[in-house]
């Protein structure tokens, strides 16, 4: 059973490839907002995986997040997300974001507890049906 006050935690290093112009987010070569998201999608449900019944996962539904500070490529990015809520099969985590140097993003990020197979089976069908997914 998920209980609220769960933390994880993820580190990543900066690459070109995490960079705003390499993901097509901006001009520059600092760390992107979409690669942060990333990593805190990541943290955040990993933190509760392995807690979770044989077959079950969960899925980002939704994040709010602000990216405050840049960070160049080489520098070490920490990651923390924290259990903020859990309604039936909702989740909701802060998740906040750090440099070498100090906070650089925050935010709050939703998920759903999820059948894997059954979620999986549901979406492939879309191929199956008219084009569109009607």
């Amino acid at each position: 059973m998920l209980e609220k006050g769960i933390l994880g935690k993820s580190e990543t290093i900066v690459t070109e490839a995490d960079t705003a112009k390499a993901m097509g987010s901006g001009e520059l070569s600092v760390y992107a907002t979409p690669a942060m998201i990333a990593l805190m999608e990541e943290t955040a449900y990993k933190s509760v995986t392995s807690m979770l019944e044989e077959g079950m996962g969960s899925v980002g539904t939704s994040i709010e997040v602000k990216h405050i500070s840049a960070s160049p490529t080489g520098m070490k990015i920490t990651c923390e997300s924290e259990l903020l809520e859990v309604d039936g099969r909702r989740l909701v985590f802060r998740v906040t974001a750090f440099d070498e140097t100090g906070k650089i993003g925050e935010g709050l990020h939703e998920r759903f507890l999820i059948d894997k197979k059954s979620f999986q089976n549901k979406a492939d069908r879309k191929c199956d049906g008219s084009k569109g997914g009607q």
